[in-house]
């Protein structure tokens, strides 16, 4: 297919993909969530009808005690390489529907986007791809495999037994992960910087049980303000990450002004930013240190009693290079060396996953670019997100010959994983082309 071929191709079956995307949606497959453990199931049986009905020869389940993940397989053409096309079918818990100002799974279409939960991330990741297969009538140019993942927003807990158990399935020549984030409204972007991430539950206790707080406060140090004296020291005053061993660079390129990002997240008039450094590296090539959850009485049971036990989640995401098995040991060490008072401190470290640094060199990643450029009519910013995305890093890893791409579908206005989620679907219609041109290229690269 030509340029403008592709792409008229592509804006005939938009419409239906559209219209798939929003069943999608409407499945609320939270994999974080046991009650919705049937709705996950759902999501992964209509995942695997649309790659039927879009003329995809092999479709199955590939499981390893977690949630399913949908694989299915177009065989190459001789001498074509193999592309495989990853997204994940699972979505964020929504939080108070009432802060939506639409129902979170009912894709509702206003203002050029298509607002739900899931709609920017991932199943319009997976809407993309079947955009792209089926702008070639489920006769792709080169190889395709695609893995679409149900357990993502849990950090992909049973992704390294996945790939021990299916090397095969999920080896290819070039990876396209869609789940990244554009520069901005109308530019694509390529994410070659990914932070990894540690976490820790820790859990401080200074009592054998509670004790009355008028009786004996003022000499007794109570766990809740142990365990906030604890999780201050994560940061100096300037909020930088205050974790030793730690590694952190201020090496990226991208200007990403502060300004600009004052006006994505919403900050509340006169709160500052935190940390030192720009904003870029602050953000894709630094730690960062969250406090993510808090155990301790409610404030609806309060009582005049010192707190025994109070228990944090600490969520730390590392630089791209940074090794997560040291940054756990750090982040453990951290906490127990800086327990208060004499607390007693236990920490229990959850699984870690690494970061990745990408070079966009090779021939490959040129089509890439040329796609992105023919899609959009500017070529991609290179740039990094804070987030991780653990199975980027396990496909570089097991397969060190083969590219690895991280595009995106969304926009830094789509606010994945918060209220009122939204795709922005005129990008949505480029990210399409982009990813059908890329097949093409990567054909035409091999004739």
């Amino acid at each position: 297919m030509r340029f403008v071929t592709i792409r008229a191709q592509v804006e005939g079956v938009l419409p239906g993909v559209i219209a798939d995307l929003e069943r999608l949606v409407a499945i609320p497959s939270i994999s974080s969530m046991p009650e919705h453990h049937d709705d996950v199931l759902a999501a992964a049986a209509e995942v695997s009808r649309l790659l039927t009905d879009a003329g995809c020869p092999e479709v199955r389940l590939l499981e390893a005690g977690g949630k399913p993940a949908v694989y299915g397989h177009y065989p190459a053409p001789a001498g074509r390489p193999t592309v495989l096309l990853y997204a994940h079918y699972d979505v964020q818990p929504t939080g108070d529907p009432a802060k939506w100002t639409s129902a979170p799974f009912s894709a509702t279409e206003r203002d050029g986007r298509l607002w739900g939960r899931g709609a920017a991330d991932d199943k319009g990741g997976i809407a993309v791809h079947l955009a792209a297969l089926r702008a070639f009538e489920g006769k792709p140019p080169v190889g395709v495999k695609l893995f679409i993942e149900g357990e993502e927003e849990q950090g992909s807990p049973t992704i390294t037994q996945l790939m021990d158990q299916h090397p095969d399935e999920l080896k290819a020549d070039v990876y396209i992960v869609a789940d990244a984030i554009n520069w901005e409204i109308g530019t694509p972007s390529l994410t070659t910087m990914l932070r990894g991430l540690v976490d820790a539950k820790v859990t401080v206790s200074t009592l054998e049980a509670p004790l009355h707080s008028g009786a004996y406060g003022g000499v007794v140090p109570d766990a809740l303000t142990a365990l906030s004296r604890l999780l201050a020291t994560l940061h100096d005053e300037r909020g930088n990450v205050a974790i030793e061993g730690l590694v952190s660079s201020d090496d990226v390129d991208v200007d990403y002004s502060e300004k600009r990002l004052r006006d994505e997240v919403g900050l509340l008039d006169g709160v500052e930013f935190i940390g030192d450094g720009p904003a870029a590296a602050r953000l894709w090539t630094k730690p960062t240190a969250s406090v993510l959850a808090i155990d301790a009485t409610p404030v609806k049971d309060v009582a005049n009693v010192l707190v025994a036990s109070a228990r944090a989640v600490v969520s730390v995401r590392i630089a791209p290079t940074q090794d997560p098995d040291a940054a756990g040991e750090a982040l453990k060490r951290h906490l127990l060396e800086h327990a208060p008072w004499g607390a007693k401190v236990e920490v229990e470290l959850g699984r870690g996953s690494a970061g990745s640094r990408i070079e966009l060199s090779d021939a490959r990643a040129q089509a890439s670019v040329a796609a992105f450029r023919e899609a959009f009519g500017k070529d991609p910013v290179e740039v990094g997100i804070g987030g991780s995305i653990p199975i980027v890093a396990e496909f570089a890893a097991r397969n060190p010959e083969a590219l690895v791409l991280v595009t995106a579908v969304v926009d830094p206005y789509s606010r994945m994983h918060g209220f009122d989620e939204s795709l922005g679907l005129d990008d949505f219609a480029k990210a399409a082309h982009a990813e059908a041109q890329l097949l093409a290229n990567l054909a035409e690269a091999t004739e």
